[in-house]
């Protein structure tokens, strides 16, 4: 993702360029049941390119955009887990050779080799980006064609089939990328460029959610929000225990600030588990869990009289205990409003 000089005299890099997000873009295409495609994107990203030529963009995962509230919410909770993994970082060094020829040229495309660390993980890709001589200072750097990344790539395939389930649709596991960045040459040192940080992004705090409604949500945003956090598996506890493991918190705090402006509403704390073991046990083993969590939300000031917890042992099952998938999927927590 770079650029050129603002004259000959300098170099390509000279003070560094940030991006100009209001006229940039970042955009992501999947398929569902085959031949659908559905286009989407993310409202909140920043980067810049410091005097080294080190690039960098990051993305602010709950900013997703599909232009539908409920879908949003599933992809921030069920795919990119935003409550763990609030930030996308792309990282890139380009060569000032490969731009020497920009001013005269006007529009080149040029190799670039990235990395992208999403979910954890990270991965480098190559491919094609065209740069766009626009003034002295100002540039575009645009893809060439799509960016194929599969969702294993970045240990997303939990959140395909979860993403699945929830919607009774079925997706392509893999999405394309395409971005339209603008950028513009830093002033005379005042500004400075952030570029790439070591530090990985499931650390970073995310940005403010750009698309979520601001204030209480209705009945309807309510009763979504709940049926959605009831489908994460982000709940942990060690095996027979009711202990909560912390792994278990960035969750139940996202649950905490939803069930805050859900004024009014009862909300059912429900506890599952698998067949394995007696049915007297396991009714214990659910009704205990879901007092654990019940605990940890009344901790955080949910007021007690706004939450019922019951326990449903085995009775439940929404998969078959035939499988270790299917009990993993049956040993679960539900959250459904009540009232």
């Amino acid at each position: 993702m770079l650029l050129p000089p603002a004259n000959a005299e300098e170099g390509f890099f000279e003070r560094g360029w940030t991006l100009q997000r209001d006229a940039s873009s970042l955009r992501f295409q999947s398929v569902k049941n085959l031949t659908k495609v559905e286009s989407s994107g993310f409202a909140e990203f920043e980067g810049g390119i410091d005097e080294a030529g080190n690039a960098s963009i990051r993305i602010f995962l709950d900013s997703v955009d599909t232009k539908i509230d409920l879908r949003n919410v599933r992809m921030r909770f069920l795919f990119f887990e935003t409550f763990q993994f609030p930030e996308a970082l792309i990282t890139a060094k380009i060569d000032k050779a490969l731009l020497t020829d920009l001013p005269v040229l006007k529009r080149k495309i040029i190799p670039l080799t990235f990395t992208m660390n999403l979910h954890g993980n990270s991965r480098t890709y190559d491919t094609e980006v065209a740069v766009t001589l626009m003034s002295d200072d100002l540039a575009a750097v645009s893809t060439t064609a799509p960016i194929s990344v599969p969702a294993a790539d970045f240990g997303l395939d939990g959140g395909v089939k979860k993403l699945e389930e929830a919607a009774n649709v079925v997706i392509v596991p893999s999405a394309t990328v395409s971005f339209d960045f603008v950028f513009a040459r830093n002033g005379d040192g005042k500004e400075t460029v952030a570029v790439a940080e070591t530090t990985p992004p499931a650390t970073q705090p995310a940005a403010a959610k750009a698309l979520e409604p601001e204030g209480d949500f209705d009945l309807d945003a309510c009763k979504g929000r709940f049926e959605i956090l009831s489908r994460t598996d982000n709940i942990y506890f060690p095996s027979g225990s009711a202990r909560l493991d912390a792994r278990s918190e960035p969750l139940l705090n996202s649950l905490v600030d939803i069930i805050s402006r859900c004024p009014g509403l009862k909300i059912e704390v429900g506890g599952h588990t698998d067949s394995d073991g007696s049915a007297g046990a396991n009714m214990r083993l659910s009704d205990r869990r879901a007092a654990a969590v019940t605990q940890y939300l009344t901790s955080k000031n949910i007021p007690a009289e706004r939450i019922v917890s019951v326990g449903y042992g085995e009775t439940r099952p929404v998969a078959s205990n035939d499988t270790p998938e299917g009990k993993s999927r049956n040993r679960r927590i539900e959250f459904v409003v009540v009232e």
